[in-house]
């Protein structure tokens, strides 16, 4: 079926071959890395695609399976929790960056971690980002201990379970809860 075109495009170019180029490039992209439905809204638009053809394009695509929210965001925040270690609040940052709707994001990344112990996940995050060094050590220096504290909220973790895992390494983490936070709205 052959999608009607309205807008301005090239002099010379078919407008239904502009539609074709756009999908052709927004598949070429899926094939690559998954995308949520407003990215490929983004791809389209840069392709100079009219909004009726870029909706019927979109919801062609949804249709067919390739482009699918709900299932991107399950999916991305498995990997993020899984392959990079991260916590739940960096997820959903993320998430949202990727614009995905926020009730379709908050319950893929609720779903991903309700079964996580954020506590082991934080012990991890710091084992792997300080190997070859003895924590306690490490983190008696307050500038350690600070800077191990800014990655863990960097990295999506709580406050709370951040401090309580730091304790286990210096006495001086409660003097953390203090401390400001660059970036910490979600």
């Amino acid at each position: 079926a052959t999608l009607p075109v309205t807008g301005t495009y090239s002099i010379g170019i078919d407008p239904q071959q502009v539609i074709e180029l756009a999908e052709k490039a927004l598949l070429k992209k899926l094939r690559t890395r998954s995308l949520s439905v407003s990215e490929a809204r983004s791809v389209l638009r840069e392709r100079r695609l009219d909004a009726d053809a870029t909706e019927r394009l979109l919801d062609s695509l949804e249709e067919y399976g390739y482009l699918d929210d709900k299932r991107f965001a399950e999916g991305f925040a498995n990997w993020r929790r899984d392959g990079q270690g991260l916590g739940k609040q960096r997820v959903l940052r993320d998430l949202r960056v990727r614009r995905v709707a926020p009730a379709v994001a908050e319950k893929a990344v609720e779903q991903a971690y309700s079964a996580t112990d954020e506590t082991a996940m934080i012990e991890e995050f710091l084992a792997r980002k300080f190997r070859g060094k003895s924590l306690p050590a490490y983190l008696a220096e307050p500038k350690n201990l600070a800077s191990a504290f800014r990655k863990l909220r960097y990295a999506g973790f709580s406050a709370g379970a951040s401090i309580a895992v730091l304790r286990r390494y210096s006495a001086q983490a409660e003097a953390l809860e203090d401390e400001p936070i660059e970036n910490e709205s979600v």
